[in-house]
Order: C-alpha cells, then sequence, then structure tokens
C-alpha cells in the first residue's frame, strides 16, 4: 500500500486514466478519492458512476460537470457507453459551455473486481477502449495479504466510531489484537468496519467479536480432516448477514431495541430471541 500511496501522489497532478484492480471490499473508491483530492480539486467535482447503471446521457452529463469521473465496475458499461467513452477527450482539456471555456483538468478513473482481459477476449469489452483506460493500472490488494495494516486501520475506525457514537475509544485486548491479525477477512474493509463499529457499540470486544471468532473456528479443518460442508456453509452465512443486518439497524435505533424491532418487522420477543442467540441480549433500550 505503500507503493500504491506512492503512485497517487505521482498522478495526482496528472490526466493519465487510471484503473483500480481489485476484490469488492479493497478501498478502490476510496483511492479514487485519495487521487482526485491530491490533485486539488474541489470535492463536488468527483463523480461516480456504476457500470450497469451508467447510461450515454449520464455520461456526457458528468464528462460536463466534473473534474474526475470515477466508473465503478468498467466491465458492465453497455456497448453505446463503452463507444462514447472511447470519444471523450481524456487527456487534454475539456470544453464545456457554450462561450468556448475549458475546463483546464478532466479524467477518468475506472475499477473492477475481475480481470478485464477475459471480457476482452469474450468481446463483451471494446479492446481498444481497454487499452486507453489501462494507462496506469493499480491493482489493489485483498486485506488478507497487507495484514500488517489491520492495527492501523481498526486504531483508525475504532476512532471514528468512537466519536460518532460519542464514547471512549475502547482499548483492546492482546487476545483481540491476534484475532483481528490472524483472521483472513473475506469482506475486506467493510468486514472490518464492521466489526469496529460493533466492538465500539456494544461496549465488550469479547462479545462483539464472538462472531468473528466463531468464523474463524469454521475456518479451520474438522478433526477428522473433512471441512464444513456447503449446506453449513450457507446455514453460517446466512446467520452472519442476519446479525449484520440487526447490529446495523440497532445502530441507527442507538439501541432501542422496540425500534428496532418494528424497522426489522419482527415481534419484540423474536428480536430479543435473535439477540440472545448472538450473544447481546444485555445491550440497548426498551
Amino acid at each position: 500500500m505503500k507503493a500504491v500511496e506512492a503512485m497517487i501522489r505521482e498522478l495526482a497532478h496528472s490526466q493519465v486514466p487510471v484503473l483500480l484492480i481489485g476484490e469488492r471490499g479493497t478501498g478502490k473508491r476510496m483511492i479514487a478519492r485519495r487521487i482526485h483530492g491530491t490533485s486539488g480539486e474541489a470535492p463536488d467535482t468527483f463523480h461516480i458512476g456504476h457500470g450497469s447503471e451508467v447510461t450515454a446521457e449520464s455520461l456526457t452529463s458528468a464528462a460536463n460537470n466534473c473534474a474526475t469521473l470515477y466508473l465503478d465496475e468498467i466491465r458492465d458499461l453497455n456497448p453505446e457507453c463503452q463507444q462514447l467513452l472511447l470519444e471523450l477527450p481524456l487527456q487534454q482539456p475539456l470544453k464545456i459551455g457554450g462561450n468556448g471555456s475549458s475546463r483546464p483538468f478532466f479524467r477518468v478513473i475506472c475499477s473492477s473486481s475481475h480481470d478485464l482481459e477475459p471480457y476482452v477476449r469474450s468481446g463483451n469489452f471494446r479492446e481498444d477502449l481497454y487499452y486507453r483506460l489501462s494507462g496506469v493500472c493499480l491493482r489493489i490488494p485483498p486485506l488478507r495479504q497487507r495484514k500488517e495494516d489491520v492495527p492501523h486501520l481498526i486504531r483508525f475506525l475504532l476512532a471514528k466510531y468512537s466519536e460518532e457514537f460519542h464514547r471512549p475509544v475502547p482499548p483492546l485486548s492482546r487476545e483481540t489484537q491476534d484475532l483481528l491479525y490472524e483472521y483472513s477477512w473475506p469482506g475486506n474493509l467493510p468486514e472490518l468496519e464492521a466489526a469496529a463499529r460493533a466492538i465500539v457499540a456494544v461496549g465488550d470486544e469479547t462479545v462483539a467479536m464472538g462472531g468473528l471468532r466463531a468464523r474463524l473456528t469454521r475456518t479451520e479443518p474438522k478433526p477428522n480432516g473433512e471441512r464444513i460442508s456447503l449446506k453449513d456453509a450457507a446455514r453460517a452465512a446466512s446467520r452472519e448477514a442476519e446479525k449484520e443486518l440487526i447490529l446495523k439497524v440497532l445502530t441507527r435505533t442507538h439501541w432501542n431495541r422496540r425500534r428496532a424491532a418494528q424497522e426489522l418487522r419482527i415481534s419484540y420477543k423474536a428480536l430479543l430471541y435473535k439477540l440472545k442467540q448472538i450473544g447481546y441480549q444485555e445491550y440497548g433500550a426498551t
């Protein structure tokens, strides 16, 4: 990531297109914002579009009204928009308005959670556009490949949510720090952020890390050498998704359990039962 940060500084004042490749949740959008912000451009001139949702009209409008156009999941861009993007003046001042004025700075930053070469070979993505957009290609490593970042990230996130919830920054035990480092973080940064949010919101790191500890245990081989079955994995994923939603709603309602039950469209009794299942029955107001 130090190499990525150095490249961000190099790219800040350049119009060269940038392609960011990395798994979902690795921080591609954040890096695009860093490139834009380091250039000194105003925050409101950073425009975001998702490949599958971009239309020719929205693409033209964005190009005429922003300094940096960030296109997420570029592989999903339809053929019409691919052609239009190919025609945009990506490395020269962009003419705007009827008085012949020009914006002195216009850049396109694209991202994809998959390599684009297979989409080019299959004919689903234009080869000429691929080569134009990948002038600089940055590969963002997943969190499991940069474990040394975890301690720094968790401190930042704990401080962030402590300020949001008006609570002191909680100290972490050595056991919890080791757990955070050993876990593979398949959900990358959003999963780490959810863990930090839970630690601050619950106020008890042992309880908050219960789910993470269970997931870490489940990823280890069983004593007889067999791994968890697909059915068991699906059930575990469903439980984790349900837990994440419950915690998200409880956080939004400031842990008012009755309000949370109403938002979740379940009975108050059902919510209490689910909280007991995940070890949060002692937290929150009725």
